[in-house]
């Protein structure tokens, strides 16, 4: 097993993530990134972005993340493509291991992100793939004029349905409440579009569709306020009901909040164990927005660099 040695690692290769590096880099620590299994992050399952500081002209999430990858290696970050599996904080140099690897680190940063959330039911996974999916990006190709389901209320609702009415005949988006928690801005393009209808104060219940061929049909909704139930006709089905903290291996070496996201130190990114910290959406419930999770990783380089210099 082949072992890498570094001052400061990095967990994860979204914008947190990439801005330690920079940040670590231009300062001459020679970091590593560990990039996991989803290179780029939440973003590389992105539509346009709009709000993203530097760019008049939007820009796909991709290419945004791509755009961070090469500047991190061109500054001199070691980008690693594995996935640790297990950390070892009880003492320094901390540890980390992967299937192929162990590394050794002075300070490391947890920049792992989220992952989507699902709905959790009897037929979802079955058709994951025939119909339902997590990401319009990638899947919205398949859907031309034709008729999809988005269920969500936050903002990647709204931008999943947003994309979709460019490709898909109808989109349909499906609520639990009677009001979005989407941004102002995002509501009246959805409120305004022709193609786009609201379910609200309803639930999908399950999917529905056939075994040969393997395709999903359609969905049962479920009226809230009425106990109303029905089925609703569609080809596909995008869920954007929010993410889980990807912290499964720091459970019992970090403290979690009920969520389990990673607790950090008031206006902080220190961890509950001395020179490891934690940026971005892994720690972060509240905003979650690409620019936030950069700016604390740049936060959470200028923590790891005092930790250093104080340790040394």
């Amino acid at each position: 097993m082949a072992q890498f040695k570094s001052k400061i690692i990095i967990i994860g290769s979204g914008p947190a993530g990439y801005t330690a590096g920079i940040y670590a880099a231009r300062a001459g620590f020679n970091p590593l990134l560990v990039s996991g299994f989803q290179k780029g992050g939440q973003l590389t399952i992105t539509t346009d972005v709009e709000n993203f500081p530097g760019f008049p002209e939007p820009i796909s999430g991709p290419q945004l993340m791509e755009r961070m990858y090469q500047q991190a290696v061109s500054l001199g970050v070691k980008v690693i493509e594995d996935h640790i599996t297990e950390v070892d904080f009880s003492a320094s140099p901390f540890t980390l291991i992967s299937e192929q690897h162990s590394y050794q680190a002075d300070s490391v940063i947890i920049a792992t992100g989220a992952t989507a959330k699902w709905l959790g039911l009897p037929n979802e996974e079955k058709y994951r793939g025939f119909g339902v999916s997590g990401c319009a990006t990638c899947d919205g190709f398949f859907y031309r004029n034709r008729h999809v389901a988005v269920v969500g209320g936050g903002n990647t609702a709204a931008e999943e349905a947003l994309y979709l009415s460019n490709i898909a005949a109808s989109v349909t988006l499906i609520h639990r409440r009677n009001e979005l928690r989407a941004d102002k801005i995002l509501q009246n393009r959805l409120f305004n579009h022709p193609k786009i209808n609201i379910e609200w104060d309803s639930v999908i219940t399950d999917v529905i569709g056939t075994d040969e061929p393997k395709s999903m049909t359609g969905v049962i909704i479920k009226n809230l306020k009425t106990d109303n139930i029905r089925e609703l006709k569609a080809d596909g089905l995008f869920v954007a009901i929010g993410h889980k903290p990807n912290t499964e291996i720091f459970k019992s070496v970090l403290e979690l909040d009920k969520d389990g996201y990673i607790v950090t130190a008031p206006g902080s990114c220190q961890t509950s164990v001395q020179g490891v910290f934690a940026a971005g959406d892994v720690k972060d419930s509240v905003y979650r927005q690409a620019i936030t999770a950069a700016g604390s990783g740049c936060q959470a380089f200028l923590e790891a660099e005092r930790f250093l210099q104080q340790s040394s």
